[in-house]
C-alpha cells in the first residue's frame, strides 16, 4: 500500500500535465488553421500575378508555385500611367495623415486635458458625425468642392477628410490616461500650452499616433469613391482608381492580380513599419483599461 500510495502521486501530475497540454495544442491547431486561411487569398493573388500574362488560369493547378516571372507586373506598369497614379495615392495618403494626426492629436490634448465651456457637448457632438453615412455627404461635398475649384487637384482630394472622428476619439481616449499631474508641473515650470503638448504629451502619444496614423494611411490609400468623384481626369487618378480601369482594359487574370498586387505592396510595407507601435499602443490600452 505504501508503494502505491508513493507512486500515485507522481502518476496524477503527469496525467493533469497530458491533459493541460491538450487545450494549448488545440488552440494553436485553430489558429493555425485560421491563418492559412487568411493568407491564402493573399498567396493566391501573387502567385497569379506571377504567371505570364496569357497564361490560362485553371483552379486549383495554377496555384502551383511555377512558373513564375515577372511578366505580368511588367505589362501592367507598363499598360497604364502607374507611377502617376502610385505618386497621386502618395500624396493623397501621405498629405491626408500628416495632417489628420497633427489635427486630431491638438484636438484630443484639448477635449481630454483642457477645461471649457461645453467641452463635453462639443465632443459628443462631433462623435456624433460617425452616425451620418459617408454616401449622404459625398454629393454635398463634391458641390463645395467644385465651387472653391478643388476638381482634379490632390488638394481637393485631402482638404475634405482632414476631419477624422475616429483618429480625434482615439487620441482623446489616449490622452485622458496621461496623469494630470504631469502637465500640471510642466505649467509650473512656465511651458506654455504649445510646449506641453510638443514636449509632454506627444512623446507619451506616439504609440497611439502610430495606431491612428497607420488607420488613416490605410482608409485612404484604399479609397476609391471619393478619388473617383474628384479625379476625373486620368493623370488624377489613384492607384485603385487606376487599377480598377486597367481592369476594365484588360482581360488577362494574371494582368489584373498584377495590378492587385502593385496596390497591395505599399500598405503591407506601411504595416511591417508601424506594427510595434501599434502593439505596443494596443498593450498600453489594455494595462490602463
Amino acid at each position: 500500500m505504501t508503494a502505491v500510495a508513493d507512486i500515485a502521486p507522481d502518476i496524477a501530475p503527469a496525467g493533469r500535465s497530458h491533459r493541460s497540454r491538450l487545450p494549448r495544442m488545440l488552440r494553436y491547431l485553430v489558429m493555425t488553421i485560421a491563418a492559412v486561411l487568411t493568407g491564402f487569398p493573399f498567396y493566391a493573388m501573387l502567385i497569379i500575378a506571377l504567371k505570364p500574362p496569357t497564361a490560362p488560369i485553371r483552379l486549383p493547378g495554377s496555384l502551383a508555385p511555377w512558373p513564375l516571372t515577372l511578366d505580368s507586373i511588367q505589362a501592367a506598369l507598363a499598360g497604364g500611367d502607374v507611377l502617376r497614379w502610385t505618386l497621386n495615392s502618395v500624396v493623397y495618403s501621405v498629405g491626408s495623415t500628416v495632417a489628420v494626426v497633427v489635427l486630431a492629436s491638438l484636438a484630443g490634448y484639448a477635449f481630454a486635458k483642457k477645461r471649457f465651456p461645453g467641452r463635453n457637448a462639443i465632443f459628443w457632438g462631433i462623435l456624433s458625425m460617425l452616425m451620418i453615412p459617408y454616401h449622404v455627404t459625398l454629393i454635398p461635398l463634391f458641390i463645395l468642392v467644385a465651387q472653391v475649384g478643388g476638381i482634379n487637384t490632390l488638394w481637393g482630394m485631402i482638404l475634405p477628410t482632414l476631419a477624422n472622428v475616429h483618429a480625434l476619439f482615439l487620441i482623446r481616449q489616449f490622452v485622458m490616461g496621461i496623469p494630470d499631474e504631469i502637465i500640471d508641473a510642466a505649467r509650473m515650470d512656465g511651458a506654455g500650452e504649445l510646449r506641453v503638448y510638443w514636449s509632454i504629451v506627444l512623446p507619451l502619444i506616439r504609440p497611439i499616433l502610430a495606431t491612428a496614423a497607420l488607420f488613416v494611411f490605410l482608409w485612404h490609400w484604399n479609397d476609391f469613391l471619393w478619388p473617383l468623384v474628384v479625379g476625373q481626369d486620368e493623370s488624377m487618378r489613384t492607384l485603385t482608381v487606376g487599377v480598377a480601369g486597367l481592369r476594365q482594359q484588360v482581360s488577362q487574370l494574371p494582368l489584373e492580380m498584377a495590378g492587385a498586387v502593385l496596390a497591395f505592396l505599399p500598405i503591407l510595407i506601411v504595416y511591417l513599419l508601424a506594427q510595434r507601435h501599434f502593439m505596443q499602443a494596443a498593450m498600453m490600452s489594455g494595462l490602463k483599461g
